[in-house]
């Protein structure tokens, strides 16, 4: 078992806020990916304790018109996606454990609840972008 039991007790408690169900699309390969698996197992894991969470699974290369639409170049990755739609989607490359999987918990409760938790002064700059920018976040426990 992935999750312990009292983990799980503790993630239902945190999940319970959500207001809107959350896709969880997870991006694998067998072959040539040691963290694949583990990754896949902690996602089922977690779904399993909402259900207002869901996972949809896709094999990175026999699904490659998939991974392209939603820019997926490499694995294991998961996208944090509203029910509806894709607006608001976020994307891990990497298994999403360790410091990681708080972020993840975050994130799903950002995307349910449709509010970012940005200060309006910062929405409003934000609304005020005109080009596509490409935002990347790196996270390393060192």
């Amino acid at each position: 078992m992935i999750l312990r039991e009292k983990d799980q007790t503790a993630i239902r408690q945190r999940l319970t806020p959500m207001t809107k169900p959350v896709r969880l699309i997870y991006f694998t390969q067998e072959l040539e990916c040691p963290t694949c698996r583990d990754a896949h197992e902690l996602l089922r894991a977690l779904t399993d304790l909402s259900e207002k969470l869901s996972l949809e699974v896709y094999n990175f290369v026999a699904d490659q018109a998939i991974a392209e639409r939603y820019r997926i170049d490499k694995i294991p990755a998961t996208i944090v996606a509203p029910a509806e739609g894709e607006l608001r989607a976020i994307r891990y490359f990497g298994i999403p454990s360790g410091y990681e999987f708080a972020s993840l918990l975050d994130d799903i409760l950002m995307v349910s609840s449709g509010d970012s938790g940005l200060a309006d002064a910062s929405k409003k700059t934000v609304r005020r972008i005109a080009s596509p920018v490409h935002l990347q976040v790196f996270v390393t426990p060192t």
